[in-house]
């Protein structure tokens, strides 16, 4: 692949440029949304993820990727919005948020009935729109890969055949489930260099992380802000060992910030448990941090714009 579908159109990947990998605009559950929406306040939404994506842009960011998908309350019309406003490059996502149970009309059909939508996001758009899906998200967490788990592994597997694009997981490195993802992908044919585990910056385990990219898949370092795991330090530690040992060229760093989401409201809630976290955060502390540590600035320029064109290509 030499190009990428944004919200906005059709992107030569050598136009990315400094790309945050794992970001989210918004993140709801969209059935309390659907339920009880005056519990939301759209326009907020908008100017908060505005003011985020912003920031990033004043500090070279050119592209994010927003792994949002059902079970987040994706919604490619808001990115859209705050594409338009802000002149970022936005990838949206297609595949399914669950660590456990699948909602029924995916539960009662067989998996190629569920890559066949997520087929359709790639290939003619999502949500009724024209815009286009550019890469597939599934997650699995400390429940391990439960059936329904399982399901939408496979079904992200197929849709990867039909269409070509990377792959996302989000995964949960306490429980090994990095690897457990990557051995259905293996089973399924995938070539492992198009899947990107995420949030395995989660552990500073270097053996559990090495066995990862010993496949040959891309890592996640990329919870920068987020200390109830580990401590910013602990992830710079485990980032500086992995560059040493020859990693820089299978690494990505980004926040997984989410702009507004259920977790925190109101918004000062968010910031009082993790103040650090933005995402801005990793262009003003961690990198500055990180190239005082010996981190050279070609090893950044391979983690934050390189990667993610072999990824996608």
């Amino acid at each position: 692949m030499s190009t990428i579908q944004t919200v906005t159109g059709e992107l030569a990947i050598e136009e990315l440029g400094v790309t945050l990998i794992h970001e989210h605009l918004r993140t709801r559950d969209e059935r309390v949304v659907k339920q009880f929406p005056h519990l939301y306040d759209s326009e907020e939404e908008v100017r908060l993820a505005v003011a985020q994506v912003q920031g990033a842009k004043e500090r070279g960011v050119k592209t994010i990727f927003d792994p949002s998908v059902l079970g987040l309350d994706r919604d490619v019309r808001f990115m859209q919005r705050v594409a338009n406003v802000t002149g970022m490059n936005i990838v949206a996502a297609t595949g399914i948020f669950t660590f456990h149970y699948l909602p029924t009309r995916f539960a009662s059909n067989d998996i190629e009935f569920m890559a066949t939508q997520f087929i359709r996001d790639i290939e003619v758009g999502v949500q009724d729109s024209t815009i286009r899906a550019g890469f597939l998200k599934c997650a699995t967490d400390y429940q391990g890969v439960t059936p329904h788990v399982e399901k939408v592994v496979r079904a992200v597997a197929q849709a990867h055949h039909r269409t070509g694009v990377p792959i996302m997981t989000h995964s949960h490195p306490a429980s090994g489930t990095g690897l457990q993802q990557l051995a259905i992908f293996k089973e399924e044919g995938v070539p492992l260099n198009k899947v990107l585990i995420g949030h395995c910056g989660d552990s500073d385990d270097l053996d559990y992380i090495e066995r990862v990219l010993e496949t040959g898949a891309f890592i996640g370092m990329d919870r920068y802000g987020l200390t109830h795991t580990l401590s910013t330090e602990q992830r710079n530690e485990t980032v500086i060992s992995l560059v040493k040992k020859g990693y820089a060229n299978k690494m990505f760093l980004s926040q997984d910030y989410c702009c507004t989401t259920d977790a925190y409201k109101p918004e000062a809630a968010k910031r009082a448990a993790y103040p650090d976290w933005s995402m801005t955060f990793l262009m003003d502390k961690v990198l500055p941090t990180l190239k005082e540590q010996g981190v050279t600035d070609e090893q950044i320029h391979m983690m934050m714009v390189e990667n993610v064109k072999s990824w996608i290509s």
